[in-house]
């Protein structure tokens, strides 16, 4: 696993020993920036985008970000081993401090008073494939009004996932590649 593209274009990051934590692959992380960069359905420069990285992982969709110059990013990490992975792969690249850690659950996050003041540019929800309360996820973050007028929302699942997405999010690409499925919408 890489950083595709930007100031850290090629480093090699940090995987789990462990199969609790299913990292990003290169190949869909790739098709989803070219799919940012290059579709006429969305309005979105990567450059000073403020990000949120829900089920972060080993941090490889939100350091690619960072990478290609996003303003900020916010990690939400609840799983132990893959904090100690993402805060390895965050320290591993020198002088980069534009980033949060939230160690906790999304949904225990969200379902207190807790809230962000900030509006994203670019949310990305990649959950546990047995996770089903991703409709839950989205309603939370067009309730608290988390994403941009004109931000873009991309929620990875299995491509056998049958899980029909709340009617409140408009999908704008519905994508496939290899095992994953990818929805963007806003």
């Amino acid at each position: 696993m890489r950083i595709i593209s930007g100031n850290f274009k090629g480093k090699k990051l940090f995987l789990p020993k462990d199969k609790n934590t299913r990292p990003l692959k290169d190949i869909v992380k790739e098709s989803i920036f070219n799919l940012i960069n290059h579709s006429s359905k969305i309005n979105l420069n990567i450059e000073n985008s403020l990000v949120l990285d829900l089920f972060s992982g080993t941090g490889s969709f939100g350091i690619e970000c960072l990478s290609r110059g996003s303003k900020n990013v916010i990690f939400f990490e609840n799983y132990n081993e893959a904090i100690k992975i993402l805060e390895k792969n965050l320290k591993s690249l020198k002088n980069v401090n534009n980033y949060k850690i939230y160690k906790q659950n999304f949904f225990n996050f969200f379902s207190s008073e807790n809230y962000f003041d900030l509006n994203f540019d670019l949310i990305f929800i990649d959950p546990p494939y047995k996770e089903k309360r991703i409709n839950e996820i989205i309603e939370k973050i067009l309730e608290k009004k988390l994403l941009n007028k004109n931000g873009i929302l991309i929620i990875h699942r299995h491509k056998k996932d049958n899980i029909n997405i709340t009617r409140k999010l408009r999908i704008i690409e519905d994508r496939n590649y290899g095992i994953s499925r990818i929805l963007f919408g806003n």
